[in-house]
Formats: structure tokens, C-alpha cells, sequence
């Protein structure tokens, strides 16, 4: 049997071992700190996302810096296995004035965008990008036919000579590799951003080469449903034109030649912009509100794809991003159509909003509060169409005056209802008045009305702003909470609807009170509208902006005075019906082409009426 002696050579390699091991174990958890690009260690701000890391990530990033490790990422990325051995967990901040910005070294992409000057309805700051909501992910095929995404990629960040800019490298060597650039400039939230690469055209195939951007929308407004409603991706498309996903639960549109893309979130909106329009363009919207009685964390998901070609074999792509509020004066000053992203209204209703409403409101909100602003904006467009509701009143002043006659023919012909729109309709040639002519001015009011519809919800200017009890007058205001939820109208009830839905229906008596009597077969119920109309103000308006609501109630009560104005001091009833008195004794002036066609038509109809009933 053999004897076993004391060997210090063993000895001393076990505590060599020992210490190799633990200077192992110290240097691995030091890398779990976030490196700045000051140096400084920070905790990051996906320590919350670690444990979600894929499976692959975890078989091709090297624990260690040992050669069987190296060979191991080599062997899954092909000549990427050197970022592989390379990695270094980090990130790298760049801010301005406005903009805050944390890039990860994995990915290369930001993982937090903070804007500097804003909140959400519950004092939060607001973050566009954090805690794993956003992915930008290029993905690529290399020579040897190896799958590469860069989101699951470690890139090495480049020091640059302020804190505003920063690059970051996928490298395949110390001399080729490719390469994010991030630069901001003072006080704006449009950073430059380009995809460029140098001595990968021996590395990348120059085909299925994608890029993938996607976006989770943080809830931000009180109201879910109304900030889910104005939350959507939008596209611009072959040379100005825009369009949009919708809003149903799952939505995918295709477009061709696409020169942004913008993830808008209601009041603030994540863009990308590229000076080459990318050939086509995939877009992805889902609703993650499923019951607006639930307290959702998100709005929606987006998600846009492009596919991208290699310029001279190397990636070469010069771009932006937009990381800020959807405010239209910010975003109109940078001529690249992004106005568009703002829901002013189609066709006319846009084109008041922008060369009227707009101006003239930021005018008012440079030197009044914005409630103040919102009234007299509402006085000012009051006093510009007093001339067209003068002409409504009078036409519903000579339908007052003609009312017993109406009724006398109503009641004459009520067996005959031909012969008695014909009567009507003589009665109203020769009194030289017709309902038409109220009707008409009240059209020419809509393009107005509805441009304001589209303008207060839409209005950056007024978002957390307060007026009297409204504490936001981009959301809705709240008197007293509900215990339950009531559908359509919600947990709460809020005051300007309410005060709005009487103000319409004062307005409705008085309108409607004129010519009730005097309303024909076939013509709506006017009493159903009048008792509905303040109804729909009352519940629909319920979750919208307060603004909206103020600015129908100043309306209401403007065009109230403005009538009772017209009728005590400037119409006399006794006036007009001397005048229809003296219209009808005048001969009947000739009819035209058109007004004889359907006098004949209504002659012949009643004729064969008269026949069938002999038969």
C-alpha cells in the first residue's frame, strides 16, 4: 500500500483556485451595475425586466471571458460571436433641456425617454419609453447564414464629447461594425438617428433585412376611454398622404413609400422619421382596453415593420425620432407634414382650425388664462356669425307669423296630404318665406362647430390647465364621485356637461317653441330632438374634455342673449306680418325651369291620386 504525502504544491493551488473563484463571482456581480457614461454606477432601470431575458440571449452571451466561452458565441453568431464575447451590461445617458434619454448597451435602443416639463394627471412624470414598453430590433442574415437581432445583441457605447450624444457598436471586429447614432440638440425633442455600419459588406447578406420598432402606450388622462379614443398609429405615405389603423381591437394596414411612422399616444406621441421613405410599411395596432372600469396600465400596442436594403453593401440610413408632446405648434415648425398627426378635422374643418382657431387661440393663451381664453374665444366667433343667426331668427319669425294659416290649411286638406303640400307651398311663395331659408343659415354654421368639436380635444394648450373647478380642462371635472359606474356615462358626475345640457335645451325651446306648430308630415318630431339633444350633451360629454364643455356653454348662453336681444330690440313681429301681408297681394313672380317641373310633378301626382280614388 502505497503512503500518501503532503504535497504544498496542492495545497497552493487549491487556494489559487479559491481566489480565482471568488474574484470570479465579485467581477460577475459587479457587472449588474449600470455604467454611466461617467462612470458612475447606477441601478438600472430594467432590473425589474431581467429575469424576462430569452433563452437564446442567455446560450450566446458568455458568462465568463474564458476561450470556450468566446468559442461557444462565435459558434451560435458567426463572426458576431466577438460583440458576443465583448458584452458588458450598461447603459449611457444623453439629455437636453426637455428630453432625458437611457440607452442600453443590449439592443443599442432606448429603454427610457423622459420629458422633463410634463406630468400625468397624477403627478407622475412622464415617460414615453420605460421598463420594457418599446423594442427596436433590426434583423439580418449573414453570409454564412446565421440569424442575427440586434435587441438580443450587446453594443459597445462610443464616449462622446458632451452629454447630449452617443453611439453605440455591434462590432464584429475592432474596425467593422455596426453602428446607432444619437444626437439631441437644445430644447427639442427631434434627436437625430441613423443605422450605419462600416466593413459589414463581406459579413450581411443584402436581403430579408428588417427593421422593427414597437411600442406599449402608458395610460396618462383620468379618462381611459376618452385618451384611448385620440391614441392611434399613424403613417405618412407615397408623397403627403397620411393615414391611420383605427381603433378596433385588432388592426393591420399595409402602405407603400412610408416617410414616418408616429406612435401617438393623445397628448404625446413617439415618431420615427427617415429622409429615404422606406419602401413599404406593415402597422400593427391592438386595444389593450378590454373594461374601461378597470384601472388599465395601457392604452394600445403598437408595432411597425420596414424592410431595409444595403447601400453599397453597408447600412446607411439617416433618420429621426420625435420624443414629445403632440402639440401642433411644435410639431408644424419642423415642415415634415407632422401636423397631420393633430386630429384638426378633413377638408374645410381642418382648414379652420389651422389658419383661424389655432392662431387666434395661442394668441389669447399667450397673455389669458386658458378658460378665459376658451370664453372669449367663443364670444369672438359669436360675434362673427351673429349676421347669419340674424337671418334664422327672422326666417323663424315669419314661420311664427304664417303659423295660423298653416294650421287653417292643415286642418282643410287634412284628408289630402298632396293638396295640402301644394297649398303650403303657395302660401310660402306668396308670403315670400320658407323653411329652407332658416335651415341654410344654421348649416352654414356647422363647418364652425365641428371644427371646434375637433379642436378642444386635440388642444395641447389647455392640457392641465384649470378653470373654476375644473382642475384640467383636457379632461373631464368632477363634483361628486359615484360609487358604481353607470355605462356610458361613468363614476362621476361632472358639472359643465350638466350646466351645457340646460343651456341647449333653453335654446331649444326657444327655437324650436317658433315652428313646432308649423312642422309638416314627414318632418322630424321636434319635441323628441329638443328633450334628446341636451340628453346626448349630458351623457356623452360626461368623460370629455371640460374645455369643450365650457366652450358649448358660453355658446349656449351667447346665442341665448343674442335672440332675446333680436327679439325685444330688433325684430317686430307686427313689421314682418305687414310685410307678408303685402307680399302675398303682389302678382306671383314666374317661376323657374325647375320650380315649374315639380309644380307639374306634384299636379300630375294628385291628379292620379284622384283617379284611384274614383276607382
Amino acid at each position: 500500500m502505497e503512503n500518501k504525502k503532503f504535497d504544498l504544491n496542492s495545497l497552493i493551488g487549491f487556494f489559487l483556485i479559491g481566489g480565482i473563484l471568488l474574484w470570479m463571482l465579485y467581477y460577475n456581480s459587479d457587472e449588474q451595475t449600470t455604467i454611466t457614461t461617467e462612470g458612475t454606477p447606477e441601478v438600472t432601470e430594467q432590473t425589474q425586466n431581467e429575469n424576462q431575458k430569452s433563452e437564446a440571449v442567455e446560450e450566446i452571451v458568455p458568462k465568463s471571458q474564458d476561450s470556450l466561452a468566446i468559442a461557444q458565441a462565435k459558434e451560435k453568431l458567426g463572426a458576431f460571436g466577438y460583440a458576443a464575447a465583448q458584452a458588458k451590461e450598461g447603459t449611457t445617458t444623453i439629455e437636453n433641456d426637455v428630453l432625458k434619454l437611457i440607452i442600453s448597451n443590449k439592443g443599442g435602443q432606448i429603454v427610457s425617454a423622459k420629458l422633463k416639463n410634463f406630468k400625468t394627471y397624477d403627478s407622475i412624470p412622464v415617460h414615453l419609453i420605460k421598463d420594457g414598453n418599446s423594442a427596436f430590433n433590426l434583423s439580418f442574415t449573414t453570409q454564412d447564414n446565421r440569424n442575427i437581432n440586434t435587441k438580443d445583441m450587446f453594443f459597445e457605447p462610443q464616449k462622446s464629447q458632451n452629454d447630449a450624444q452617443a453611439s453605440f457598436r455591434l462590432k464584429v471586429s475592432e474596425n467593422q461594425y455596426l453602428e446607432y447614432y444619437y444626437a439631441l440638440k437644445p430644447g427639442e425633442y427631434m434627436l437625430d438617428f441613423a443605422i450605419r455600419s462600416q466593413g459589414l459588406n463581406q459579413v450581411v447578406q443584402n436581403k430579408d433585412i428588417a427593421l422593427d420598432w414597437s411600442l406599449t402606450a402608458y395610460r396618462r388622462a383620468k379618462s381611459i376611454s376618452y385618451e384611448n379614443r385620440y391614441t392611434e398609429i399613424l403613417w405618412e405615405f407615397e408623397d403627403g398622404n397620411t393615414d391611420y389603423a383605427g381603433q378596433g381591437k385588432d388592426e393591420q394596414e399595409e402602405d407603400k413609400q412610408i416617410s414616418w411612422v408616429a406612435f401617438k399616444q393623445h397628448f404625446f406621441s413617439s415618431i420615427l422619421l427617415t429622409d429615404d421613405p422606406f419602401q413599404k410599411g406593415t402597422f400593427i395596432s391592438k386595444n389593450l382596453v378590454e373594461d374601461e372600469e378597470i384601472d388599465t396600465v395601457y392604452t394600445k400596442a403598437f408595432q411597425a415593420k420596414f424592410p431595409i436594403a444595403l447601400k453599397g453593401g453597408e447600412f446607411n440610413e439617416t433618420m429621426n425620432m420625435y420624443l414629445g408632446p403632440t402639440d401642433y405648434k411644435i410639431l408644424d415648425k419642423y415642415q415634415r407634414n407632422l401636423d397631420e398627426i393633430v386630429p384638426l378635422g378633413w377638408g374645410i374643418f381642418g382648414w379652420i382650425n389651422k389658419y383661424f382657431i389655432i392662431r387666434f387661440f395661442n394668441l389669447l393663451s399667450g397673455f389669458l388664462p386658458a378658460g378665459i381664453a376658451i370664453i372669449v374665444l367663443t364670444i369672438a366667433i359669436k360675434i362673427l356669425l351673429s349676421p347669419v343667426q340674424y337671418k334664422q331668427y327672422v326666417s323663424q319669425a315669419k314661420m311664427k307669423v304664417l303659423r295660423p294659416e298653416i294650421n287653417e290649411i292643415n286642418e282643410k286638406y287634412k284628408d289630402n296630404a298632396m293638396k295640402k303640400q301644394q297649398e303650403t307651398m303657395k302660401l310660402y311663395n306668396k308670403a315670400g318665406a320658407s323653411p329652407m331659408s332658416g335651415c341654410i343659415p344654421g348649416l352654414l354654421q356647422i363647418p364652425v362647430f365641428y371644427a371646434l368639436f375637433n379642436f378642444f380635444p386635440s388642444a395641447f394648450s389647455i392640457r392641465q390647465e384649470s378653470f373654476l373647478w375644473a382642475d384640467d380642462l383636457s379632461s373631464y371635472d368632477v363634483i361628486a364621485e359615484l360609487p358604481f359606474h353607470i355605462p356610458f356615462y361613468g363614476d362621476h358626475i361632472s358639472l359643465f356637461p350638466i350646466l351645457a345640457s340646460i343651456a341647449i335645451f333653453i335654446y331649444m325651446m326657444m327655437t324650436t317653441g317658433q315652428t313646432m306648430q308649423a312642422s309638416q308630415p314627414g318632418m322630424p318630431n321636434m319635441k323628441f330632438i329638443m328633450y334628446i339633444s341636451p340628453l346626448f350633451m349630458l351623457f356623452f360629454f360626461n368623460n370629455y374634455a371640460s374645455g369643450l364643455s365650457l366652450y358649448y356653454l358660453t355658446s349656449n348662453l351667447i346665442t341665448i342673449g343674442i335672440m332675446l336681444v333680436i327679439k325685444n330690440f330688433i325684430i317686430d313681429e307686427d313689421k314682418i306680418h305687414a310685410k307678408i301681408q303685402e307680399n302675398k297681394k303682389k302678382p306671383a313672380k314666374k317661376k323657374g325651369k325647375f320650380a315649374r317641373k315639380m309644380q307639374e310633378m306634384m299636379e300630375e301626382a294628385e291628379r292620379q291620386q284622384q283617379q284611384a280614388k274614383k276607382k
